[in-house]
């Protein structure tokens, strides 16, 4: 059944492509990742279709830019009449199941900040006709009760969820319901007293009291581990997505990872200095961490000194270790339930982490390749060989690719392209891509929410910001950390001329064509 196979897709959240040892890091252990890209094709230039989690993840989903599936910024849906490949799977007999964090709809009831005035609008409020209680699966109030959340399905395409929702050690969801189930008291491992002390001062670090066994990763891999073992005799094809809530902040890992690393191994190749001209934005946020200002919102970027960058890179290799044991152990359970001879796995990252890159910490508007450019792992049963490629490709790519490795036809209106050729013999198919980033607040240095779009093409990185009069383009040959901003030099006046006509042309091409024509008119 090899025109079948399983499909496996093993998510990170917020890990950047060069956190990996199969990627050339020296320090952070990844063993159980490495032996899956010594099995596959390992890709260097794949980059994310947004560089935040919900969007991006709603593109992995649909095969679709944000700008065309509607899941614009954080704190949105993805609409529950979306497409998904999940969807197409289903419909020709594959079971369908996804283990940890989804993330398609809010995790909170918390409103966006700052949040749209609705005495300022019509009576008819949204373009669209939206019942907002659609789209509150994800929400705490679900899981409160001892009995298990039973999610509508299919959600999204899934017909089995295992939800976990948050980040580090403050998840909720089915995982919050399965915490309760193990331990009577676990109000204990929230309480700020409980913390283990520790000596540490970077930002949004700390040491979590839940041990290493009751951890979100650990309900991710128990979980997945039950599943496997429950459709092991199933003559049905399967895909499913094991999403791990870390290692986005907070830099939480338990137990023996939280030591694991020690912070003066790390080097902070970039501090804000080594960018020769910074556009405007980072110079703000350069300028109110000089002034001791905070950001208004915990989840916006911020700089640090160096010693925390090096605590909070130490305590994201202990969380990406435990998430690279998890795997192997999720792997191991393939192969005992011999369903791992033929099962594509597949290894990425919803987006990356600046993670001291300039001095910056997080994510946002400024597309440096350390949050855009992600892992991606391909193990397919048809060589389970070594491979790498430099095929220009993007988390839009995933879906049409997975819908024809199993002989399913992709819907019209997806956005991708399939790069099974890539895959199998390192095939350019890409001359160039685009990436989308909208925010809803007025943060990371900017005086207005940030709208941004980015091509990658030709060696270079062109990034043009709505209504600035600031841009940036980068040579990544010549300059593969992005430090010199050539968006002003004159010698690079046609280049930027060109790339600004076909970044249009990306922008043109890639508006939503569905639902196609019926009829004549």
């Amino acid at each position: 059944m090899q025109d079948r196979p399983n499909f496996i897709i093993f998510i990170a959240d917020q890990l950047r492509f060069d956190y990996l040892g199969c990627n050339g890091h020296q320090i952070v252990k990844t063993p159980n990742i490495d032996s899956i890209a010594s099995e596959g094709t390992n890709f260097s230039q794949f980059y994310v279709a947004s560089p935040i989690c919900m969007p991006n993840r709603a593109s992995l989903m649909t095969g679709r830019y944000p700008s065309v599936h509607g899941l614009r910024y954080n704190g949105n849906f993805l609409g529950r009449d979306a497409t998904t490949f999940v969807n197409a799977l289903s419909e020709e007999g594959y079971n369908t199941s996804s283990i940890g964090k989804i993330h398609l709809q809010p995790m909170t009831v918390l409103p966006p900040y700052p949040w749209v005035n609705d005495d300022a609008l019509g009576p008819i409020k949204e373009s669209w006709s939206i019942n907002h209680d659609d789209y509150t699966v994800e929400q705490a109030k679900n899981y409160t009760s001892n009995k298990y959340y039973d999610i509508p399905k299919p959600y999204y395409g899934f017909d089995h969820v295992d939800l976990v929702t948050g980040h580090g050690d403050k998840c909720n969801g089915h995982y919050m319901q399965w915490l309760k189930e193990n331990v009577q008291d676990c109000k204990k491992f929230f309480d700020p007293q409980n913390q283990i002390p520790h000596n540490y001062s970077c930002r949004q670090g700390y040491r979590t009291p839940i041990p290493e066994t009751l951890y979100p990763t650990s309900f991710v891999e128990k979980k997945s581990v039950e599943y496997f073992n429950s459709i092991a005799n199933d003559q049905n094809p399967f895909i499913s997505f094991i999403s791990f809530p870390d290692p986005h902040h907070p830099f939480t890992p338990p137990g023996k990872y939280w030591d694991m690393y020690d912070p003066d191994d790390f080097e902070v190749k970039l501090d804000y200095s080594s960018h020769q001209n910074p556009i405007p934005p980072m110079q703000n946020v350069y300028k109110a961490y000089k002034e001791g200002i905070e950001p208004k919102v915990s989840t916006s970027v911020f700089m640090s000194e160096k010693r925390q960058i090096q605590e909070s890179m130490a305590l994201t290799a202990g969380m990406i270790t435990m998430i690279d044991d998890a795997v192997g152990n999720v792997v191991h359970c393939l192969k005992k339930n011999k369903l791992y001879d033929n099962s594509v796995i597949i290894f990425t990252s919803d987006h990356g982490d600046y993670l001291g890159d300039f001095s910056l910490m997080l994510k946002g508007a400024l597309p440096f390749r350390s949050i855009t450019n992600v892992p991606f792992i391909w193990s397919d049963p048809l060589t389970r060989k070594a491979k790498t490629s430099n095929s220009l490709s993007s988390t839009i790519d995933i879906a049409p690719t997975i819908l024809s490795r199993a002989n399913v036809k992709p819907y019209w209106g997806i956005q991708g392209i399939d790069i099974n050729e890539s895959i199998s013999s390192n095939l350019s198919l890409r001359n160039e891509l685009m990436i989308e980033y909208h925010d809803n607040l007025a943060r990371f240095g900017f005086d207005r929410p940030a709208f941004v779009r980015s091509l990658i093409a030709n060696k270079y990185r062109f990034t043009m910001y709505k209504n600035e009069s600031f841009g940036e383009l980068y040579h990544l040959k010549n300059d593969p950390w992005e430090t010199i901003n050539l968006y002003e030099n004159p010698k690079y006046k046609d280049i930027k001329i060109e790339l600004t006509e076909t970044l249009v042309n990306q922008m043109m091409e890639n508006i939503d064509k569905s639902p196609a024509p019926k009829w004549l008119a």
